[in-house]
């Protein structure tokens, strides 16, 4: 997380986390409540996360939001029309501070990046990262993910999907509220384009446990690997992460392609 930010933010939007005890985990998170698990009434991406824009996270709202933030409208979006150009289109489900984002979107410039995240100093920390680091190739939805997912993303019109570090909520009694839950894993899988995969990571173990068994058991999916993945190249490793590491927590990659 660079200086200019607070550390209450959200990513897929959760808050990160020191990772110096196993109940903390270590990079940032994703909040949302579904309101039960196999036949939820409501299915949201995120919870609300106190927070603070700073100035320069403001002024790149100023600056560049009117190119880089699209308004949410119950329509498809026309991706061509969006970015200037025919790409593979690869949705972000909650970015946290971005910098993971800002990363990817550099080392992958010929994919374009759908990124949804609802927490307002996230998105103008990815904003300013924007203008400093000359990204053209990301567009930000600040709205719930399952919404755009509804009546943006018709079937078929993704190739690619970004899930990292959702909050785990550990507690058991929490658990219902964890975003990867078959209803969400169904959605999704249907708007990728055959050959299009869905990358997951985690830095808690039993949240890996239920991600493989409910990405394992979408019958449009197909695991890339024998259980968890190796990391992709172009994930790179937060602070948060390495630290974690460093104290010997584990880290989840699951990659699933679409039948």
């Amino acid at each position: 997380m660079d200086g200019d930010t607070p550390n209450t933010m959200s990513t897929a939007p959760g808050a990160p986390h020191d990772s110096s005890s196993p109940s903390t985990p270590a990079a940032a998170r994703t909040g949302q409540p579904p309101e039960g698990v196999a036949h939820p009434k409501t299915i949201k991406s995120y919870v609300r996360r106190a927070g603070r824009t700073t100035t320069g996270q403001a002024k790149a709202f100023e600056d560049l939001g009117p190119r880089f933030v699209l308004n949410y409208q119950a329509a498809p979006l026309d991706a061509s029309a969006t970015y200037g150009r025919q790409a593979p289109l690869i949705l972000e489900i909650g970015f946290g501070m971005g910098e993971a984002t800002a990363h990817i979107a550099r080392v992958r410039p010929d994919d374009n990046f759908l990124c949804c995240e609802v927490h307002e100093p996230g998105v103008g920390a990815l904003l300013k990262r924007i203008g400093e680091q000359d990204i053209s190739n990301i567009r930000i939805l600040q709205h719930d993910a399952v919404e755009v997912i509804d009546n943006m993303l018709p079937e078929a019109s993704l190739d690619g999907i970004h899930i990292f570090f959702p909050d785990p909520w550990h507690k058991k009694k929490h658990n219902k509220r964890r975003l990867i839950q078959e209803p969400l894993v169904a959605k999704l899988a249907r708007r990728l384009r055959p050959g299009g995969y869905i990358h997951c990571a985690t830095d808690w173990e039993p949240y890996a446990v239920q991600m493989l068994e409910v990405l394992g058991a979408e019958p449009l999916l197909a695991n890339t690997a024998e259980g968890y993945a190796a990391k992709p190249d172009y994930r790179p490793l937060t602070k948060f992460e390495n630290r974690g590491i460093r104290l010997g927590h584990g880290v989840w990659d699951l990659v699933f392609e679409r039948r």
